[in-house]
């Protein structure tokens, strides 16, 4: 059995009993599993919440390959982070013949690493901020020279701004390179911007408004995004029609880049000329109830159990085939 894939099946879905039985897979392994296991469970009960038969499904427990022989339809990916978002479920799941939610195994695994979606969105003309590979600890004085301070050290394929270090003084560096390097045997260094930072989600292909976020903390990083009450969301974000316009136009375009599908997010901040420059994409965006996806929805008057509906009728653009082999 294999996957064949359609855009044209993307369809809306009026009946609950039309998705059949579903898997939401949540948890994992990666270092974003208490994210993704509070995601799963706010996507599993919205998606009950509409008769929908869903199941939660932790593929640290059990094992993916039996869930065709157990039922399932299809499945609703809540996995955050390595294993979840870059391409290797989606992958097994292909394999299975199960079709899944969002991204399929190129654009999951793309937009999983910044570095390339960097690299390809730069190639459609989508601005990205100056940076630096990071090799070895030699790369560090390059960067210093090249970017200048302050700068930021990211792992290129984490979420959640897991091991991203914000580098004010040059004795920084070396500490901040070494954290990121535990988790990501690729890092690189990114030249501070300090413009304001804007998300734009996208589901099926409709751009959400997008938000601007104030952090208090030096940069949204994981403890601002789900544990602190006084980073501030504006949505709207006070940008003009033409500049709205303009971001989401960008946001697709990075989407594209990679080959992006279905549903995500893309991350921006503006350079002193107000100019975005692309951060990255999320393929797997977070279902919290700090979460940017769910309150973009809100805003274009989709709620959360409407829009866990809207993210599981991606899954259509795969359906299973049975081959005959004569």
């Amino acid at each position: 059995m294999k996957l064949t894939h359609d855009r044209a099946r993307m369809r809306r879905i009026t009946t609950a009993r039309d998705f059949g039985k579903v898997a939401v897979l949540l948890g994992g392994t990666s270092t974003e599993r208490e994210i993704s296991l509070i995601s799963g469970s706010a996507v599993l009960a919205g998606l009950q919440r509409r008769g929908i038969d869903a199941t939660a499904v932790d593929p640290r427990d059990v094992s993916l390959a039996a869930l065709p022989s157990q039922g399932y339809d299809r499945a609703f990916i809540a996995l955050h982070g390595p294993g979840g978002e870059d391409g290797s479920v989606q992958g097994l799941l292909e394999m299975i013949g199960l079709p899944y939610t969002g991204s399929g195994v190129m654009g999951s695994a793309l937009g999983m690493d910044k570095l390339r979606t960097k690299r390809l969105a730069a190639a459609l003309g989508v601005a990205t901020a100056d940076s630096v590979v990071l090799r070895q600890l030699a790369d560090c004085a390059q960067a210093l020279e090249r970017l200048g301070l302050p700068l930021i050290v990211k792992p290129a394929t984490q979420g959640s701004s897991v091991g991203m270090s914000k580098v004010s003084r040059a004795e920084e560096l070396e500490p901040a390179y070494r954290a990121a390097a535990a988790v990501d045997e690729t890092v690189f260094a990114e030249k501070w911007i300090t413009g304001a930072e804007y998300t734009v989600a996208v589901l099926h292909r409709r751009v959400l408004p997008a938000i601007r976020i104030e952090a208090a903390n030096a940069f949204y990083d994981y403890e601002a995004k789900y544990h602190r009450n006084d980073t501030k969301y504006h949505c709207p974000a006070g940008l003009s029609a033409q500049a709205e316009a303009h971001l989401a136009s960008l946001a697709l375009a990075a989407f594209d880049a990679v080959g992006a599908e279905g549903w995500g997010r893309a991350d921006f901040m503006a350079d002193h000329t107000g100019r975005p420059l692309l951060l990255e994409i999320n393929t797997v965006p977070g279902m919290t109830d700090h979460s940017l996806v769910p309150m973009a929805a809100r805003a274009a008057g989709i709620d959360f159990d409407e829009l866990c509906w809207q993210v599981l009728e991606t899954s259509f653009v795969r359906e299973a085939r049975q081959e005959v082999v004569a």
